[in-house]
């Protein structure tokens, strides 16, 4: 058995009260992954954040925004830290049976790198997030978990708070790097690169969602399938028949609503016989069995 790595150890000021900033990039795109980043320091360093420059990344150039995020990996009273979140997470989290709303999978990142900082010994006292879903709602929950840090949750909080603003940034520029340096899992040989910024608006990223869509398997890794984008994309693909829905249904003898959601990305359920429906896939690809896909005698 091989040792797992010891935890990182905490920075100088660590035992000091800290505060920290929590924001996310990637939240509307439909490719690519949603990142939410941390920034963290010293209280007592809060006045010199301030004038480091760190304002909201949206309403900084790329190359701004590559700037001030070396300076503050340089800069050693500042700590920081990421939660990458894959599109094909996203997505599954959003469409199986007991869905996880985009709120939620939000509320969840911020609670863990919460939970990683404080991990490594460093002494939260407050911190300062962009509001999800209802402001006091997200501060109450926030709370309860972690009663003896002050949280704050304010819209445009990237704009008001320079730690919220630091995170800002911690979070827009992996997301960029990763978007950029993305390895496509796909081996077609018609794969390309120009998909444009990601944003449903793109008329660049239109073009490459229509131009990437396979009648079967749907939609690159880089997809988030479940995004209402995709809708308009999917009037073309195979029916597919899912194995266990179709038992689900025979077995309570109704379908399911939100299995039915699945129709809006290309996928349908079709009533059988629980008798005649394959079970054990014995001889099938493991690709399709964990797909439920089935051989159709004519097409």
């Amino acid at each position: 058995m091989g040792s797992e790595a010891p935890p990182p150890l905490p920075p100088k000021w660590a035992s000091k009260p800290c505060i920290m900033g929590i924001d996310e990039a990637g939240r509307g795109p439909v490719l690519g992954p949603m990142v939410y980043g941390c920034l963290y320091c010293a209280r007592s360093y809060q006045k010199t954040l301030s004038t480091l420059n760190f304002a909201d990344s949206k309403t900084l150039k790329e190359e701004k925004r590559e700037e001030l995020f070396e300076n503050l990996k340089a800069d050693e009273s500042i700590g920081w830290a990421v939660d990458v979140i894959d599109p094909r997470e996203l997505s599954d989290k959003m469409l199986k049976k007991s869905k996880i709303n985009l709120n939620e999978i939000s509320h969840n990142s911020a609670i863990g790198l919460i939970n990683k900082v404080l991990s490594i010994g460093v002494l939260l006292t407050e911190v300062y997030l962009d509001t999800v879903g209802d402001a006091e709602k997200y501060r109450l929950k926030l709370s309860e978990i972690f009663p003896n840090i002050k949280i704050v949750v304010a819209k445009k909080a990237d704009s008001l708070y320079p730690v919220v603003s630091g995170a800002s940034i911690v979070a827009k520029v992996t997301r960029d790097r990763a978007l950029r340096d993305w390895v496509l899992d796909e081996t077609a040989e018609n794969l390309q690169r120009n998909f444009g910024s990601g944003y449903p608006g793109d008329p660049q990223t239109k073009d490459w969602l229509k131009d990437h869509k396979h009648s079967v398997f749907g939609f690159p890794t880089l997809v988030r399938f479940s995004w209402g984008t995709c809708t308009s994309y999917s009037k073309d693909f195979v029916e597919v028949l899912w194995e266990s829905d179709a038992t689900d249904e025979e077995v309570n003898g109704r379908s399911s609503k939100r299995q039915m959601k699945l129709t809006s990305v290309g996928f349908t359920t079709l009533k059988r016989k629980t008798e005649d429906i394959e079970s054990s896939g014995k001889g099938r690809c493991k690709f399709f069995q964990a797909r439920k896909l089935e051989l159709l005698p004519q097409f």
